[in-house]
């Protein structure tokens, strides 16, 4: 009887010894091991290559508007395209950034669905409780070529 008591304990010994976390988690024989994120680029760029993409040169930055008011914004980005197979590439660092912050030099990029979310910005401002200055007025609304900015700020003003 004492023979089977000691062999539970050494068994019991044993068994804790095969776990790698602690009580209550199940054995495992061998340790997984996760995939790296320049495993996937390597296999990206052969992928890429096939494809027979040509670098772009001379591009200095790159916006994608988004359908929530945001801007992805890439400075000094990597492109590369493959007319053929109809694929184009940006890789670079990347930021997300809201419209109203971009606004001074993205103004000539602005597309129509753009131009609304801008005029909705426009129109919350003033629901905030805050007074827009009179550029901030101005940068929503689209000058005619005999409008000028100093025209259309004392007009506003009045």
């Amino acid at each position: 009887m004492k023979e089977a008591i000691m062999n539970q304990e050494k068994l019991a010994k044993l068994q804790a010894q095969v776990r790698i976390g602690g009580k209550g988690t199940a054995r495992r024989k061998k340790k997984v091991v996760h995939r790296t994120a320049t495993a996937d680029d390597k296999k990206l760029q052969f992928s890429l290559k096939k494809l027979g993409v040509n670098n772009i040169s001379g591009i200095e930055e790159v916006n994608m508007f988004t359908n929530q008011g945001t801007v992805i914004h890439f400075n000094n980005p990597k492109v590369q395209a493959s007319l053929a197979a109809n694929t184009f590439t940006i890789t670079g660092h990347a930021e997300t950034k809201q419209l109203t912050e971009m606004l001074p030099g993205i103004l000539n990029q602005l597309g129509a669905d753009s131009l609304t979310s801008l005029r909705r910005l426009a129109e919350a401002l003033p629901k905030q409780g805050r007074q827009p200055t009179v550029n901030q007025r101005n940068r929503g609304r689209i000058l005619t070529s005999s409008q000028t900015l100093s025209q259309s700020s004392t007009s506003d003003c009045l």
